[in-house]
């Protein structure tokens, strides 16, 4: 074992052991993700949704419109009740606080009205009393709320009996609950908090404390309890772990025994909403009386009243992403204790997935070392498919929550590290010749060498380039006033300023050549609109330049401005290695290259600094260009079409380019047919063409004396401003 890989193992044991403690703490990020990934599960497969004798009396918006806004007056409360009674309810449990005194009832508001004798307001109804009265002896189940303010605890309609060590630390801390009307809370059959997940951040309920403790009593919740009451049962048989305290593993309520959290919860198994599961209030309290399929459906069933109404803000998130109404999920709990379906996630699963962490771990690191990263990237892939598996399988046949993803990413990062440190250290003299041949090669020829096995071998292929050449304007008269280190300065601050911008638009820099720039688009790899990235290069050289002289980044002093000239051309060229077998480059020869080259040298003569030919601009769209004559070119036997590039998709779209623009093509037409009114027509030109970009007059003030290049084009480049 070489020095190098001690190390690696030693740094991978330590991160295999960090992160084994990090998953031991189990922060909320890992709580997160694991409710998370058993969301997907339930969307994969949801608890399916059965009839069940479970209903939902909800006060939805039709209700609301029927009988008015919420609250009701409670004699309504009476009548509802009166009615579920009668129709064979086996439990009616109200997801409602009863805290206040009823203040639509007759008696509150006569006492309330100046001036009414007080003996009179004694005689009247009490609509609190009249519920009260209607829930004697009816199987009527309460909720209660949690309570940040007092110390006010209902009382346990029934009794608790344990196995095992006591659980009764386990559940969530219950301080203080809002006290219910006392007339109602000792009639009522049972109470049951109504919490779905107390302290708990996140918006979706995957699990609901059956229970919660004040550290002497246990309080159940209104699911549980309508399940007790509706079966008769009067004790709650809870089970805890046979060594330790507080700790739940279990309770039987009456027949059906439910497993639970170590915390006292069940973890929901939903089912898609569904409309059989609710029965609108409007219906059961109906003046012409109850329906028979409105009866049918009650008789025999537990009743939870609660409501849908949006203005009523009792809407929850469930594991299915589906927004419901808070009643439904305790009627939901009931349903899957029903069922029999239960998910569940064993005390051992901790210390399993904790284990998982440091042994795979290990492999990993030790397998990234001594055998190849390869190697353990297809152990690592191998131990995630199985990871996956197992905890699918487990949840799909046995409801048991395991979560794979603690193990998998876990694996992945200490993957990452032990891969990274041996490329780091172990292959880093494969680095150093990368380096060294960085400095000569763009990066994306770089990359072709390092994938190409004959990328090294002389010779070229022919491809359609975009050539951009750029040079220095008056370069000479620059060298001869500087010293020969200012002007090495001054190349470098310059080339590298624009030369960013051909990398920028995915261009390839050739070289070099003194005071100018070729580069060339679409070699080594493909790069789609190539014309159009090569001309927004362009347009960015000429914005970083002026930035550079406005703020005389050369030294120059006030005034003395650096030009430069851009050609551009596209067309067919030979691009590859080119040179010795021992030494060569990779550049790009051709016709498309030269005509490049004299484009640019032709700046000077039509007094442009971005000229572009027009094989170039057909495949430009968007931009502002303007034509600019047809010019000889050494070594071509016609004339090539140039135009001026005047600006980007902005410009185009000003009003004071429409207006050049229409001019412009005036004054095309005039030069081409010897019109009088050319002279007119340059003048309106220089004038129109300062309000777009200043340069432009040079440029039109070059026109009168190259009007032979206006005069002598066998086909026209026609060509509109919108293009």
């Amino acid at each position: 074992m070489t020095r190098a890989q001690q190390i690696g193992v030693v740094l991978g044991l330590a991160i295999v052991t960090a992160l084994t403690i990090l998953r031991a703490s189990d922060p909320g990020i890992f709580k997160l993700i694991r409710g998370v990934t058993f969301d997907e599960y339930q969307r994969l497969v949801p608890r399916t949704f059965e009839p069940m004798p479970v209903r939902v009396i909800d006060i939805d918006e039709a209700s609301l419109h029927e009988f008015g806004q919420w609250p009701w007056p409670r004699d309504r409360m009476a009548l509802l009740v009166n009615r579920l009674s009668e129709m064979g309810a086996s439990t009616i449990a109200f997801d409602i606080l009863f805290a206040e005194p009823d203040r639509l009832s007759p008696r509150n508001v006569v006492r309330d009205v100046a001036g009414i004798d007080p003996s009179l307001a004694e005689k009247l109804p009490d609509n609190d009393e009249i519920f009260a009265r209607s829930i004697v002896e009816k199987p009527v189940v309460l909720g209660f709320g949690l309570s940040n303010e007092g110390h006010y605890r209902p009382p346990v309609k029934a009794g608790f009996a344990f196995t095992g060590e006591s659980p009764i630390s386990a559940p969530p801390y219950l301080g203080a609950s809002t006290p219910l009307r006392p007339q109602l809370e000792a009639n009522a059959a049972g109470l049951g908090h109504i919490s779905l997940n107390p302290g708990n951040p996140s918006p979706v309920v995957r699990a609901v404390p059956l229970f919660l403790t004040d550290g002497e009593q246990l309080y159940p919740n209104l699911a549980i309890e309508a399940l007790r009451v509706a079966q008769g049962a009067s004790t709650y048989v809870l089970s805890g772990a046979p060594d330790r305290a507080g700790i739940m593993t279990s309770v039987k309520i009456g027949d059906f025994v439910v497993p639970l959290t170590a915390a006292g919860e069940l973890w929901l198994y939903v089912s898609p909403d569904r409309a059989e599961r609710y029965i609108s209030a409007r219906r059961v309290l109906a003046a012409e009386g109850v329906s028979p399929d409105v009866a049918a459906a009650i008789d025999g069933s537990i009743v939870f009243v609660g409501t849908s109404a949006a203005g009523l803000q009792d809407i929850r998130v469930t594991a299915l992403g589906e927004n419901v109404p808070g009643v439904s999920l305790h009627a939901q709990a009931v349903e899957q204790i029903l069922s029999g379906h239960f998910l569940s996630r064993p005390d051992w699963a901790d210390g399993l997935e904790i284990l998982t962490i440091a042994v795979v771990g290990c492999l990993l690191v030790v397998v990234t070392t001594f055998v190849s990263p390869a190697v353990a990237l297809v152990c690592g892939l191998l131990i995630t498919a199985m990871a996956l598996m197992a905890s699918w399988l487990s949840f799909l046949y046995a409801g048991l929550l395991f979560d794979p993803l603690a193990p998998i990413v876990s694996g992945s990062i200490i993957h990452f590290a032990a891969t990274s440190f041996r490329i780091l250290v172990i292959d880093r003299e494969r680095r150093a010749v990368r380096r060294a041949f960085g400095h000569y090669l763009s990066p994306s020829l770089l990359h072709r060498i390092e994938n190409t096995p004959d990328a090294l071998r002389l010779g070229g292929d022919d491809r359609e380039l975009t050539v951009m050449f750029v040079d220095v304007r008056s370069f000479t008269e620059i060298s001869e006033r500087l010293a020969p280190a200012d002007v090495v300065a001054f190349l470098n601050t310059l080339l590298d300023a624009l030369s960013r911008h051909v990398v920028a638009n995915e261009g390839t820099l050739d070289k070099f050549i003194g005071d100018s720039i070729m580069a060339f688009w679409n070699a080594p790899i493909d790069v789609a609109d190539h014309e159009t990235k090569a001309v927004r290069a362009a347009l960015a050289m000429r914005e970083t330049l002026a930035e550079l002289n406005a703020g005389d980044a050369f030294g120059f002093g006030p005034g003395q401005e650096v030009g430069i000239g851009i050609g551009i051309h596209t067309g067919l060229a030979c691009v590859g290695n080119m040179g010795a077998k021992t030494r060569f480059n990779y550049s790009a020869v051709g016709d498309a290259v030269n005509v490049a080259a004299r484009l640019e040298s032709c700046c000077k003569e039509v007094g442009f600094d971005i000229l572009i030919s027009d094989s170039t601009a057909r495949s430009v769209r968007g931009m502002a260009l303007i034509e600019a004559g047809a010019i000889p070119l050494k070594g071509k036997s016609s004339r090539t079409q140039i135009l001026a590039v005047v600006g980007d998709e902005r410009v185009a779209a000003s009003a004071e380019f429409a207006s050049l623009a229409v001019v412009h093509q005036q004054l095309m037409q005039a030069l081409l047919s010897h019109s009088k009114n050319t002279r007119k027509l340059l003048g309106t030109a220089k004038l129109r063409a300062v309000q777009v970009i200043g340069s432009l007059a040079e440029f039109y003030q070059r026109i009168s004396g190259r009007t032979d290049h206006f005069r002598e084009v066998p086909d026209r480049f026609e060509k509109s401003a919108a293009d």
